[in-house]
């Protein structure tokens, strides 16, 4: 009872601070997931129609794709977000603050969304876009409604998880002053010692977090033609 009336008494307190690290987290990350999709989604695609075994091969293409993706995923993002400093100023102007930071939160989130279209594209039955072709199907009209029609419940999944892992990297970034509720966990948390602020800001992410992710299976599961009698 006593920790309750602690975190009533901290959230009276920092009400402001933690609806403007709230409100700095959810519009930076979304911003950032409607960015990376736009990136991300044409790469995917690309990947999996120029494969060896599928309607548009082309080797060059396919390994110059791969290899972006696998080199950006591979680099840690508080890395990447330290590398990237001078190209964020350039572009932003600034590389503190919560709207520079969607620089290097959208270079470390393209590469994993192209691999997430990629998989959730692959799951797609190849007899379906057999039965495509040999109706007469042109590619574009294949890629729209087969690939991606078909694996819509997946890609939905996966933007519930890529928003999840930008919540955490976006954490991250408030090491260097990026903002949300990283940056006030830090700032108050760690260099003034209140541990409480920590645990507030862990505790709205954890909800941020189950909200996002009970909202993607939700959404999943209404747009899935399997579940439909």
């Amino acid at each position: 009872m006593t920790f309750i009336t602690n975190i009533i008494d901290l959230i009276q307190e920092f009400q402001g601070l933690l609806l403007e690290a709230t409100w700095q987290t959810l519009y930076v990350v979304f911003l950032t997931t409607i960015i990376a999709y736009l990136l991300g989604t044409p790469m995917g695609i690309l990947v999996v129609i120029s494969d060896a075994k599928s309607i548009a091969p082309n080797k060059i293409l396919n390994g110059i794709l791969s290899w972006i993706i696998n080199i950006g995923r591979s680099i840690p993002f508080i890395i990447l977000l330290v590398a990237l400093i001078p190209l964020t100023r350039w572009i932003m102007g600034t590389s503190i603050g919560p709207i520079a930071m969607i620089v290097p939160l959208t270079i470390a989130a393209t590469p994993f969304v192209a691999r997430m279209i990629e998989q959730s594209l692959i799951e797609v039955d190849s007899g379906l876009i057999e039965m495509a072709q040999a109706m007469g199907a042109t590619s574009g009209q294949i890629i729209w409604k087969v690939l991606l029609a078909e694996s819509l419940p997946s890609i939905v999944r996966g933007v519930s998880i890529t928003i999840i892992n930008l919540i955490g990297y976006y954490a991250m970034a408030g090491a260097v002053g990026g903002g949300g509720l990283g940056d006030l966990a830090i700032r108050y948390g760690y260099y003034r010692n209140q541990s409480d602020v920590m645990i507030l800001t862990i505790i709205l992410l954890v909800i941020i977090v189950e909200i996002v992710q009970r909202a993607g299976n939700s959404l999943a599961v209404k747009i899935d033609k399997r579940n439909i009698q």
